[in-house]
């Protein structure tokens, strides 16, 4: 079968609080390795010559500075917390550059958050139901086919203390980030997935997030051939922790990239 290879790059891979926490004087806030410099959680999708953005939290400025990515497609926004979506406002330069509506996929919970927290950007004789600046794709159905800038996802709902999160299959790729409780049809449809990334906050439990023993577990529960961690707090500290994995499960870090197959026609 043919496919199209596709990137992943990881722009962060931090929790909501970044690494290093401020005025914290851990061993892994104070290391001076920079797999333990992680900026809050984002990425970058490149295939089928399109440039999607995962999530736009507070250093998507900087995120998007500091790897050249100059322009994008469209973005992705997986749910409605800080650490995902307190970038949104830069995502603005898209639209001076284009003079076009960026393109936003996002959870119908969270584009109701929008529109109250961002309603400055909302256009006034749209009734507040529309933006200035972004074109909205909103999910009704947390497990869906969708055609996006082009691309086929199949989006893949679960929530998080009772917000909607959005994770989707691309291709040979899985993305679940910020996941605590989930579904059996979610487990079915992810069954044998090539490349899964997923949220594995630390290695103690907690509520709103997998631990690692707990991911670990999830991705070989589906049987993942390969696994990369991200959302990761100052408690995981990469030189030792990684060394620990099981074999083909990886911390991943900021700058990382990974390729990934895409189908084209199939989902």
């Amino acid at each position: 079968m043919a496919f199209i290879e596709g990137t992943f790059t990881f722009l962060g891979t931090s929790s909501s609080m970044g690494v290093p926490v401020i005025g914290c004087s851990c061993s892994v806030c104070t290391s001076s390795s920079i797999y333990n410099k992680r900026k809050r959680c984002a990425a970058l999708i490149e295939v089928s010559s399109k440039k999607i953005l995962l999530d736009a939290g507070p250093e998507i400025r900087m995120q998007l500075l500091d790897a050249c990515i100059n322009d994008i497609d469209g973005v992705i926004i997986t749910h409605g917390h800080f650490d995902h979506i307190a970038g949104v406002d830069d995502l603005k330069s898209f639209y001076y550059k284009k003079k076009s509506k960026l393109p936003m996929v996002l959870p119908r919970q969270t584009y109701n958050d929008f529109c109250v927290r961002n309603h400055y950007m909302m256009d006034k004789s749209s009734g507040g139901t529309e933006s200035l600046f972004f074109d909205f794709h909103i999910i009704d159905d947390m497990f869906s086919f969708a055609h996006f800038c082009g691309v086929e996802f199949y989006f893949l709902g679960y929530q998080q203390n009772n917000m909607d999160v959005l994770g989707f299959k691309l291709g040979n790729l899985a993305y679940l980030s910020d996941i605590k409780q989930y579904s059996d049809r979610l487990l079915q449809e992810i069954q044998g997935i090539d490349v899964l990334i997923i949220s594995a906050l630390r290695k103690t439990t907690s509520t709103m997030h997998l631990s690692i023993d707990e991911a670990i577990a999830f991705a070989q529960r589906i049987g993942a051939k390969k696994t990369y961690f991200t959302h990761m707090a100052h408690e995981v500290d990469y030189e030792s922790d990684a060394k620990h994995l099981p074999k083909d499960i990886f911390l991943a870090y900021d700058g990382l990239q990974i390729s990934f197959n895409y189908y084209k026609g199939i989902v």
